[in-house]
């Protein structure tokens, strides 16, 4: 059996199988015009984080460790240093969904340090808050307790999220990667966020995490795009019809007939 040419592939690849283009956003690293402020990355499974549900091959961070950044984005009392990575602009169509993947850790664990971690929907008028997550030693760390409420519309699976407790082991902590202040360190596992856009426009994400009140035991957000392609956190229109047997059928069919005859061409060329 002689195998397809690499075009054919890619043009069945295309066609009939488009949900092999989706979450690949981070595969290469952080995408071209994404803007970090601190220390932001991207990283395949690491330590007590596995790849993202429906994500790709790798997933994008930002963490406080050895970040100089200064400020308090949400307005929180006593921020200190963290990191943002904000994307480049997209277009979202009304009832546009975007559906994403976020793990939050935290190697703090006390509540006069509650570490956070933020994602913003910007354009459009008002910041819409569709993630938070804040250090606590008791209770759910997702949403953030003190932090500005997730905006209506969000839907989060599961809603609400205790930490799994323990040092979390996490490269992009750094130095406090494996180290644990108070019973509230740990990592929440993978949450989803899901939520379509109200209005057509031109929007940004923008990522965040920070420290609160000192900057020793670092956290960290991991996240991804459970639907995506390219550098463009949306993937398909709101409604995405699955091809028939026949439909598939027949374009490979068609597919088939094209590289067919291609060869014909080629072996007549090469008798002649």
């Amino acid at each position: 059996m002689h195998a397809f040419p690499k075009a054919v592939w890619r043009v069945m690849t295309l066609v009939v199988f488009p949900a092999l283009l989706s979450a690949q956003v981070f595969n290469g690293g952080v995408p071209v015009g994404y803007v970090c402020t601190g220390t932001c990355g991207v990283s395949p499974a690491n330590g007590v984080v596995t790849l993202a549900p429906g994500g790709g091959s790798q997933f994008g961070w930002v963490s406080t460790a050895t970040s100089t950044f200064l400020g308090n984005p949400l307005g929180v009392t006593n921020s200190t240093n963290g990191s943002t990575l904000l994307s480049d602009v997209f277009t979202a169509t009304v009832g546009q969904p975007l559906s994403f993947r976020f793990n939050y850790l935290t190697s703090d664990g006390s509540s006069t340090f509650p570490d956070y971690a933020f994602v913003e929907l910007l354009g459009g008028g008002s910041p819409v808050v569709l993630f938070t997550a804040q250090t606590t030693p008791s209770g759910n760390t997702v949403p953030g307790f003190a932090l500005p409420i997730i905006a209506p519309g969000v839907t989060l699976t599961p809603s609400t999220t205790p930490i799994i407790a323990g040092a979390p082991d996490f490269a992009p902590l750094g130095s406090s990667s494996g180290t644990c202040f108070d019973v509230g360190c740990g990592y929440t596992g993978w949450i989803g966020a899901d939520y379509l856009v109200p209005t057509a426009g031109n929007y940004q994400l923008e990522f965040g995490v920070f420290n609160v009140a000192d900057q020793n035991y670092q956290s960290a957000l991991g996240f991804d795009f459970a639907t995506g392609a390219g550098g463009t956190p949306v993937v398909t229109p709101p409604v995405t019809a699955t091809p028939e047997p026949a439909t598939m059928s027949l374009v490979a069919t068609g597919l088939l007939g094209l590289w067919g005859a291609a060869r014909r061409r080629r072996n007549t060329t090469n008798a002649a």
